[in-house]
């Protein structure tokens, strides 16, 4: 019997109880307002996965892969499986998947008692705010997405700036010419927070720095995120203007920061994702650090949170604090860094520094 299922009989009584109770009392955040620590008023996840705990996470149309952002939460959630003997499920959504054949996917897996079920981004969203009505007793979590407001929906998303605050102080702090650069897929708010933290990293770790700034594309053109060869002339013209370090918040166009950084000789930092190891070996030695988001360290927390009976519903929000962002250190380029980079992070996670959200 799984430890899981050795909780069920108490679970059932007991979490039903206290998540009623709680409610009653504390009600439930606003949708975009970080959750409360209480319990939320939806049941736990015992009473629909008897006999066989099931978790499943439905990707965007990219997959898992192997070192991104969805590998991450794929990592996380086994871990937190293996803990259960959970029977786990992955679907990738389709390029010409509709809104009727997202609605389908989730209510198939609610069906068969999947619980809780992951979502990656805004893709889904309309179709868990149409389905998870629909299934009180189940755990919709939406990874980077917080827009859903519903007694069962878990909106995850991250404080990017604070990451990118970390790598920002790590270019002023490796930058030997006082110029650094942040090149952007798209001018968007949520890219914009990321500019805003890697120029006040950079100004706290140098005040003197310069921070080149550059955005692929403009709403409603989206085509930075799949735009290298903009990219690539875009690091090219700062590396040309004197700067030495470039944060690459790009998405699948930071590959062109990247190459511009090795045939330059120079740095580039990678967003998201621990790039070092999701790029060629041939470039690896450009990449300083990469931003990171914990997508492991989320998928594991929720499940946990949800086997436990106290999972929050309306935005969760994961910062330093909750290890949810971070830097890398593959490479070892970081290291006669790390003690001040780690020093920026345990003051920014006790409050003591506040990183803008906006330029």
């Amino acid at each position: 019997m799984s430890v899981w299922q050795r909780r069920l009989q108490l679970g059932l009584v007991a979490g039903a109880l206290l998540t009623f109770a709680v409610y009653a009392v504390t009600g439930r955040p606003a949708a975009g307002q970080r959750a409360t620590e209480q319990p939320s008023t939806a049941p736990s996840f015992f009473a629909v996965s008897d006999p066989i705990p099931r978790i499943a996470i439905v990707y965007d149309v990219s997959g898992r892969g192997t070192t991104g952002f969805n590998a991450l939460a794929w990592e996380g959630l086994k871990r937190a499986g293996a803990n259960f003997d959970a029977e786990l499920k992955e679907i990738t959504a389709r390029p010409d998947d509709t809104e009727a054949d997202r609605e389908a996917v989730l209510t198939e897996l609610a069906e068969a008692r999947y619980d809780p079920i992951f979502v990656i981004g805004a893709t889904y969203a309309g179709a868990v705010a149409k389905v998870a009505p629909k299934y009180p007793l189940i755990w919709f979590g939406m990874l980077d997405e917080g827009s859903v407001n519903a007694r069962n929906v878990i909106g995850i998303q991250f404080n990017d700036e604070q990451g990118a605050f970390l790598v920002g102080a790590a270019a002023a702090l490796t930058s030997t010419t006082g110029k650094v650069g942040f090149v952007g897929a798209v001018m968007v708010p949520r890219l914009q927070k990321l500019e805003a933290g890697f120029t006040a990293g950079a100004r706290a770790a140098d005040p003197e720095v310069t921070v080149h700034v550059a955005y692929l594309s403009q709403p409603p053109d989206l085509t930075g995120d799949r735009d290298q060869a903009g990219a690539m002339r875009a690091a090219l013209g700062m590396y040309d203007a004197g700067a030495d370090v470039i944060f690459a918040a790009a998405g699948e166009s930071g590959s062109g920061v990247i190459q511009a950084a090795h045939d330059r000789g120079l740095w580039a930092i990678g967003a998201g994702s621990d790039a070092y190891l999701g790029s060629d070996p041939s470039v690896r030695g450009a990449i300083l650090t990469s931003m990171l988001k914990r997508a492991d360290i989320v998928t594991y927390t929720i499940v946990m949170e949800v086997a436990n009976g106290v999972p929050k519903d309306g935005n969760n929000v994961f910062g330093l604090d909750r290890d949810g962002v971070g830097y890398s250190t593959s490479g070892g380029f970081v290291d006669a860094i790390k003690v001040q980079l780690d020093a920026f992070a345990a003051r920014i996670a006790a409050g003591e520094i506040l990183v803008p959200t906006k330029p």
